[in-house]
């Protein structure tokens, strides 16, 4: 009874249950509910009904592809839950030094900063930037906002005061106080794959067929990391928010194209570019599951080998330039304040 409350509750029709009953069984997971209790479980269930679909010719099924991308979501919960738990801070003083923060200041706009070293007593960010090319010559007394996303976390908010301007480490540098408490205002929805290959990016116009496969060659740029909700892709150039794209690259041999709204255009003057946050249009079953499969890491070639689902951690970044450029930028909608779901931890 416990497999089918919950097995309704995630969306799963009757048919889709008992295929996932049986599937259970198959998995030898011993009581059935157990496949969304335990990653390991779900996990194979998931191998189970992808090698059983390639096997009977009915990989691009509909029914099977929709039944495989509530699986991936109940996966992605999983792994979400499990990061999320173990992953939040409370107080400015966790900040680690390199984080990526975006400044609100009254009647002024918004810029970029960084962490330049953050100390006991206080923190030394880099001067900010302003993503409107606006000018402040005092930041001496002033109070500011600040947003930052934590890479595999959430996305956090706090205000503060600027002590000093200083120079710390070579660079031209804001002293800040401290904050005790962060405002937990957004929590990752899904889970990214850090990427770095090479990909296309167009224009969507009106009337446009977003998934449609392009045979021209676009804007080229690189695809920094994608999910089954968005992608971050690095251009040349200065960019804008709100445009409406589609990124197209290749995964697992085959070209798949994504459509979506910019969210976030983060541009960084002394290498010409700018990280673009895309928002993704609602895809369809089959290419949200090429991208779970990618994300989660699933058996996509359908070897036997056991390897489990994995997820980018901080080990796989493996510079500074590439954890400035995309691993630490506010995503999404984080700076959108209408939809701030705020969690003071």
């Amino acid at each position: 009874m416990q497999f089918f409350n919950k097995a309704k509750e995630d969306g799963f029709t009757a048919k889709e249950m008992e295929m996932l009953r049986r599937l259970a069984i198959q998995s030898g997971s011993g009581e059935v509910s157990s496949i969304f209790l335990y990653q390991d479980w779900l996990d194979m269930c998931i191998r189970l009904l992808v090698n059983d679909a390639r096997a009977s010719g009915r990989e691009d099924d509909p029914e099977i592809q929709t039944t495989l991308s509530r699986l991936y979501d109940c996966r992605q919960k999983i792994e979400i839950d499990r990061h999320e738990s173990k992953n939040a801070i409370s107080n400015t003083h966790q900040i680690k030094n390199g984080q990526v923060f975006k400044i609100f200041l009254a009647g002024m706009g918004a810029f970029t900063s960084q962490i330049v070293k953050n100390a006991n007593g206080y923190m030394t960010i880099s001067r900010p930037v302003s993503t409107e090319d606006v000018t402040v010559k005092e930041w001496r007394g002033m109070k500011i906002s600040i947003c930052f996303w934590r890479e595999d976390d959430a996305g956090y908010m706090f205000t503060t005061e600027v002590k000093d301007e200083v120079y710390s480490l070579g660079i031209l540098s804001l002293k800040i106080s401290h904050n005790l408490s962060l405002s937990r205002v957004q929590k990752r929805k899904s889970i990214r794959v850090k990427m770095n290959v090479p990909a296309f990016l167009y224009l969507v116009g009106e009337g446009e067929a977003f998934h449609k496969i392009e045979a021209s060659p676009g804007l080229k740029c690189i695809l920094e990391d994608i999910s089954a909700s968005g992608c971050a892709v690095t251009v040349g150039g200065k960019a804008a928010d709100d445009l409406h794209v589609k990124i197209q690259f290749e995964l697992n041999g085959a070209a798949v194209c994504v459509s979506g709204t910019v969210r976030s255009a983060i541009y960084w003057e002394d290498t010409n570019r700018s990280v673009l946050h895309v928002e993704a249009d609602p895809m369809p079953p089959e290419i949200k599951n090429k991208i779970f499969n990618k994300v989660l890491g699933s058996l996509e070639s359908g070897d036997d080998d056991d390897t489990s689902f994995r997820i980018l951690d901080d080990a796989a970044i493996d510079t500074p330039y590439n954890n400035l450029m995309s691993d630490q930028v506010v995503v999404d909608s984080l700076f959108d304040g209408d939809t701030w779901d705020s969690d003071v931890t």
